[in-house]
């Protein structure tokens, strides 16, 4: 095999696939990227079994052929071949795997592997699908990410809800304190799925992805796995299996007190209020709404801080509390300029949606004594 490319061209296939390598494993083979020039095109793969990736690279092939060479090795030598991102690289090896990697003055010899070795990715069936933008995709990864448990106690609060129904996509996390839930209005109809797909993939699709507006994904799904494919790439993820939370259960229209209130005041005052707060802290932050004002109140061993907020509101005055953590991160994804915020009594979940239903986000109160507040 005897394949050349620009420089920058084989790295960013590189930096695409390292994604899919694993960073512990009892399978060497899968700490290896695949190249496979055994056709017209050269395509570079890396799988961990749980996630896999594809991607085509442009090059000119001089000789047909495929081999596994080791991923973190190959990845350093070509980055570190040339300071000139378009220079040419030529990847050379022979029938016992010896590989030579030359960039101008530079040259270097490895030893690959046989790609039979290598666990190919799985085929997908692709009767069921949708497509969307990718700025769509981007930003509902964005949007709800930040609410998945990290760990895997709960196998279903790792991955992410997708349902689709006619023409909708809805996707739903949560992590037992919080529960974040986007709708998507798609182009067409499609048949009803409802998947969950780990955070992890879903969190590496959105680094890869370009969020082109113009630019579409396609998403196909099979009964253990899902395909996103978009411009030279595919990524391919196991599916957790298992019926997700009925959400539906969880969601209530029911409230005493109504707020809107500006975002970026809002979250100015949380980002200073978490000031007090060190991340093993359970401190609250207190929520008094009392006429049209919002009084925020932290108390902390570091010192305490008072702060208020207009708003506009109808229903009851409350006093509630919450991990000021959460209602950042809700906030810091919404792109309104002015936020909802819905809550029934100091002991039930506050909902921070639109009017239009393409957002909701669930906070779970802290209790606090407020005869200490």
């Amino acid at each position: 095999m005897k394949l050349t490319f620009q420089q920058d061209a084989i790295l960013n296939g590189i930096n695409i696939v390292l994604k899919a390598v694993p960073s512990k494993t009892t399978m060497s083979i899968l700490e290896c990227i695949f190249i496979d020039a055994s056709g017209s095109e050269i395509k570079l793969t890396a799988n961990d079994m749980e996630l896999g990736i594809e991607t085509k690279v442009e090059g000119t092939i001089l000789d047909r052929g495929k081999i596994a060479l080791e991923a973190k090795l190959l990845s350093e030598i070509v980055r570190k071949l040339s300071s000139a991102g378009d220079s040419l690289v030529t990847i050379e090896s022979d029938e016992k795997f010896n590989t030579t990697i030359s960039c101008e003055n530079s040259v270097f010899h490895i030893q690959g592997r046989d790609a039979e070795e290598f666990a190919y990715l799985p085929y997908i069936e692709r009767d069921h699908y949708i497509c969307l933008s990718q700025f769509s995709l981007k930003e509902v990864i964005r949007q709800t990410i930040f609410s998945i448990a990290p760990n895997d106690s709960n196998k279903m609060m790792t991955g992410e809800l997708f349902q689709v129904t006619g023409n909708q996509l809805k996707v739903v996390s949560l992590d037992g304190h919080r529960i974040s839930i986007r709708n998507i209005e798609l182009k067409d109809q499609y048949h009803d799925i409802k998947v969950i797909v780990p955070g992890k993939t879903l969190s590496e699709v959105s680094k890869i992805l370009g969020g082109d507006n113009e630019k579409e994904v396609l998403i196909f799904f099979g009964a253990n796995h899902i395909l996103f494919e978009f411009d030279q790439t595919m990524v391919v993820s196991r599916l957790i299996e298992g019926e997700y939370f009925r959400i539906d259960q969880m969601l209530s229209s029911d409230y005493e007190t109504k707020i809107t209130v500006n975002k970026r005041e809002l979250l100015d005052c949380l980002d200073r209020a978490t000031i007090l707060v060190r991340e093993n802290d359970k401190k609250p932050l207190i929520m008094n709404i009392v006429d049209q004002e919002m009084q925020l109140k932290m108390n902390s061993s570091f010192g305490s801080m008072n702060a208020e907020v207009s708003t506009h509101k109808t229903g009851s005055d409350i006093m509630i509390g919450f991990n000021p953590k959460f209602l950042i991160d809700a906030l810091r994804i919404i792109d309104d300029e002015e936020v909802t915020l819905y809550m029934l009594n100091p002991k039930s979940p506050c909902f921070i949606r639109d009017e239009e239903g393409k957002y909701i986000y669930l906070i779970l109160p802290v209790n606090f004594n407020a005869a200490a507040v």
